[in-house]
């Protein structure tokens, strides 16, 4: 008798647990790190993300004299990590090659050459679409990367890809959160120091922070508008500019939850753009035969 009764039970729940089957296969999760996934699972993430991928990228550098060296990294890939956790994406491993030819000076610095950073840069982003990231979010964690990257973005209009990068280079809301009690807020600064104290506070030593002046320098008497390319040595000699002193926890928890929140849309709105893709395709058609474009 209970073993008829398991039959008749087995075959009322078995279209309920048939019907459940795929909405529990939906939701498996899976790592976001890219090289933590196996083989199959990358297949997966891939298709999870809708094919989009998130690339952080910091540099190797002197954080004044209170922070880790790869600060920009570790902030960039906490955004981006904590961002795919509430959008979906694959996020790229480490990657510090980007542009740092000011801070030679200082030990721990690691520049590469122009050559190489946009080479790097293009074969990486190359890597990843043809492993199905058709469309790359860059998140960029460095100051010294505000003109190399848009740069490499314009580039990819040179030839033709199957894929389109997209850039957020924001690190600091604009406004609102804790008001800062500094006015030199740069690199290594309140709001620098503020950010690792979230993301790494067992590498923040803020009682260093007044070892060095990260005050402004001033020694190139050059009117406004005219650029060199030592300005940054001139203004800052240690690479520190403002004083993560004044750092809080408030702060650093404010402006992270702004940065990871605004990835986090910029991931949705990406997902949903079926736009830059075709107009990208649209002009490289059209480049190839100029004298065809209406005037």
């Amino acid at each position: 008798m209970r073993t008829r009764r398991s039959v008749r039970l087995a075959a009322i729940l078995l279209p309920f647990m048939m019907g459940f089957a795929p909405l529990v296969q939906a939701q498996e999760k899976l790592s976001a790190h890219w090289e933590e996934l196996t083989g199959p699972d990358f297949v997966k993430a891939i298709h999870q993300a809708q094919n989009t991928c998130l690339l952080p990228i910091g540099i190797l550098e002197k954080h004044g004299p209170h922070l880790p060296i790869g600060s920009d990294l570790l902030n960039a890939r906490y955004v981006a990590l904590h961002a795919a956790e509430k959008q979906y994406a694959v996020v790229f491993p480490e990657y510090y090659f980007g542009q740092i030819a000011e801070a030679r000076q200082e030990p721990g610095t690691v520049s590469y050459s122009r050559e190489l950073q946009l080479a790097l840069l293009q074969a990486t982003t190359d890597e990843m679409a043809r492993n199905g990231c058709k469309k790359i979010l860059i998140v960029n964690g460095h100051g010294g990367n505000n003109h190399l990257l848009p740069y490499f973005l314009q580039s990819q209009l040179n030839t033709p890809h199957d894929y389109v990068v997209y850039l957020f280079d924001q690190r600091v809301p604009p406004t609102g959160g804790p008001k800062k009690k500094t006015t030199n807020d740069q690199h290594a600064g309140e709001s620098e120091t503020s950010k690792l104290m979230i993301v790494r506070p067992d590498l923040v030593h803020p009682d260093r922070a007044e070892k060095e002046s990260g005050a402004d320098q001033h020694r190139q008497p050059l009117p406004d508008g005219v650029y060199t390319g030592i300005w940054w040595y001139a203004r800052f000699p240690d690479h520190y500019a403002g004083d993560g002193g004044a750092a809080s926890h408030e702060l650093g928890e404010f402006q992270m939850n702004w940065w990871v929140d605004s990835v986090t849309r910029a991931l949705a709105a990406i997902k949903a753009d079926d736009v830059s893709l075709k107009l990208q395709t649209e002009y490289f058609e059209k480049s190839t035969h100029p004298l065809d474009t209406p005037q």
